[in-house]
C-alpha cells in the first residue's frame, strides 16, 4: 500500500509476540520441520518471513521497529539503507550507556555485515529489508531483555537445522546496562529517527488489517 502510495510512509514500532521466524532458504533445509517443532516446544509460534536471512528470535522482551518507505528505486541504496540505519540504531544505543558498535560478531545467529553488537563481542540488534516494486520495508529486531530466552529456543533451532553457531554471541541490551527496559529503548530509538522524519501517531485501519490477514497463511509453518 505505502508503495503503491494508497498509503503514508510508516514508521512502527512494536513488542512481538514469542516468534522464530525462518528465512525462506531454512525451508529447504532437511530439519526445517523439526526446527518448527522445537520452536513451538519453547513457547515460539514458527514463521517464515518475507524479509532477512537465517532464523531468528524474538519475544516481549524485544522491540521491532520497522520503516515502510515509497522509493522509485527501492534497489539503489540497499547497502547504503543497511550502513545508514544500523549507526543510527548504535547511536541510540550509546545514549543508553550500551557500547554499541555496527559489525557481525563471529559465530552470532541471522548474521549479517551490519549487526549492531556491544563491545564487538554479543549480538543485540539484526535487521532485514524486503524490497518491493515503488518501496521497501526496514526491519530491525532489538533484544532488550529477553537473550537467555532466546538463545535457548535457537540452540534447538539451529541444531535441527543444521547450522553452526556461537550461543555465547548473543546478548541483550539490558546485560549491558542495568535497569534498561524496552520503553526506554524505544524513546532513544524515536528520538534518534526524529531527526530524520516528522513523524506523526497513527494506527492501522481495516483495510491494512483485512491485507494482513489475507496473507497470513502464506508465512505459517505448518505443524
Amino acid at each position: 500500500m505505502v508503495a503503491t502510495g494508497a498509503h503514508p510512509p510508516v514508521v512502527r514500532c512494536y513488542r512481538p509476540l514469542a516468534t522464530v521466524a525462518f528465512g525462506r532458504r531454512d525451508g529447504f533445509l532437511p530439519g526445517f520441520s523439526r526446527a518448527g517443532a522445537a520452536a513451538r516446544r519453547h513457547g515460539f509460534d514458527p514463521v517464515i518471513r518475507a524479509a532477512g536471512g537465517r532464523a531468528a528470535a524474538y519475544d516481549e522482551g524485544c522491540l521491532v521497529f520497522d520503516e515502510i518507505m515509497p522509493e522509485r528505486d527501492s534497489m539503489g541504496s540497499v547497502h547504503e539503507r543497511f550502513a545508514g540505519e544500523a549507526q543510527r540504531q548504535a547511536r541510540a544505543l550509546r545514549t543508553l550507556g550500551v557500547d554499541a558498535r555496527v559489525g557481525q560478531v563471529p559465530g552470532e545467529y541471522c548474521p549479517g555485515e551490519f549487526s549492531v553488537n556491544a563491545r564487538g563481542q554479543k549480538k543485540l540488534i539484526g535487521a532485514a529489508q524486503r524490497i518491493v516494486s515503488g518501496g521497501w520495508l526496514f526491519s530491525t529486531v532489538v533484544v532488550v531483555s529477553s537473550a537467555h530466552r532466546v538463545r535457548t529456543v535457537l540452540e534447538d533451532v539451529y541444531a535441527e537445522l543444521g547450522l553452526e553457531w556461537d550461543p555465547a554471541t548473543t546478548g541483550s541490551v539490558a546485560d549491558e546496562v542495568l535497569d534498561v527496559g524496552v520503553e526506554d529503548v524505544r524513546r532513544a530509538l524515536l528520538a534518534e529517527y526524529t531527526r530524520r522524519y516528522r513523524l506523526v501517531p497513527a494506527s492501522l485501519g481495516a483495510p491494512e488489517l483485512a491485507h494482513a490477514h489475507g496473507v497470513l497463511a502464506r508465512h505459517r509453518v505448518e505443524e
